[in-house]
């Protein structure tokens, strides 16, 4: 049961996002020169915002904006599988994704890659996510 074009409410576009890449770059100094202090800065984390988007992703669906996930993947230049990436992320138990929310990367520095987890994500039962979890997180 698919709503025709003219029933769906008109939306100008599907997401707006930034995305970046840290490029690393050697930096030398001079002899006795020394680098002025800078501010340490910080951003969400890669995988608060693949969270984020897989949730926004799952309430478009759900709202009927768009078909489906592939309709998603076609409209954002992804793959199909690629999406699915994103939404496996929501099978994490809800605890560990509010924390993933509230990760930060510091200076360009990911806490985690997003296949860690995934990788936690398709752990089993929500015990057995949360044991992974902590062996993780213990790490950053």
């Amino acid at each position: 049961m698919s709503a025709s074009p003219e029933s769906r409410p008109t939306e100008v576009g599907l997401i707006s996002a930034q995305f970046h890449r840290v490029r690393r770059a050697k930096v030398g100094f001079r002899e006795g020169a020394r680098p002025s202090p800078r501010e340490v800065v910080r951003r969400p984390a890669h995988v608060a915002r693949m969270l984020a988007l897989a949730h926004h992703v799952e309430a478009i669906i759900v709202r009927g904006v768009v078909a489906s996930a592939a309709d998603v993947a076609c409209q954002l230049g992804f793959t199909r599988a690629r999406v699915t990436h994103l939404l496996d992320l929501q099978l994490l138990a809800p605890d560990i994704q509010e924390e993933v929310l509230f990760l930060e990367a510091v200076d360009g520095e990911e806490p985690l890659s997003e296949r860690g987890l995934r990788a936690i994500a398709h752990a089993g039962t929500w015990e057995a996510q949360r044991v992974r979890w902590r062996e993780v997180k213990a790490s950053f």
